[in-house]
């Protein structure tokens, strides 16, 4: 018999980038959708995920936080939905999808909230330089269909998430390479299933405000 994955998300946050590979996988699973706040900070919840935060996934006894981490376990857990690379691939798949993790994520996060940091801060963050990450993100991606190898790996949903919402929300500057590369992978039908529950949930969310 084949173990549950329960999902713990909300359709507003990051959970997105695990509910695209969750389609990608093709396997049942269960959304269990948090509202921010109180619902997230519960006992309950807080024995999945201790920080109080979406996304989570249990899998049967094996509980998974964080959500490059997630599709990195999904990808390997599941290796028949082909989302996994070979082998000699594997040493940019995880380059790029740890880089998109950490010095992506903070280096966009910290421009958004108004940070500029200064030479010496930029030796202090794992980061550096807001210019050099997006400068060495365009350039992993240029002129590639995919981030590693030839083939559409949990790396792409994760780099690739990224980058759609970070030219999306004005996070990441839109540039030729980021939009090739997002115009490859946006139309894949497991995204389009994604954005279309987002889209709902956001249409609803308004719906009740208005009332």
């Amino acid at each position: 018999m084949e173990q549950d994955i329960v999902f713990y998300t909300n359709p507003m946050s990051r959970a997105g980038i695990v509910h695209w590979m969750l389609e990608e996988i093709g396997r049942p699973y269960r959304m269990e959708v948090l509202e921010f706040g109180p619902p997230m900070k519960s006992p309950a919840y807080l024995a999945v995920n201790p920080m109080g935060k979406v996304p989570a996934i249990r899998h049967g006894d094996t509980v998974v936080t964080e959500a490059a981490a997630i599709c990195a376990y999904l990808a390997e857990t599941f290796p028949e939905a082909g989302l996994l690379p070979s082998p000699e691939a594997r040493a940019d798949y995880y380059r790029w999808l740890f880089f998109a993790a950490g010095p992506v994520e903070m280096a966009l996060s910290l421009k958004h909230a108004g940070f500029l940091l200064t030479a010496e801060q930029e030796m202090q963050f794992g980061c550096g330089s807001y210019e050099a990450v997006v400068d060495t993100l365009a350039r992993a991606i240029a002129g590639r269909k995919y981030i590693a190898g030839n083939s559409f790996t949990a790396a792409d949903v994760y780099v690739g998430s990224h980058i759609g919402w970070g030219m999306q929300f004005g996070t990441l500057e839109k540039r030729p390479e980021f939009e090739a590369y997002w115009a490859g992978l946006k139309d894949r039908p497991a995204n389009l299933r994604c954005e279309a529950y987002i889209n709902e949930a956001m249409a609803s969310q308004a719906g009740a405000g208005d009332r």
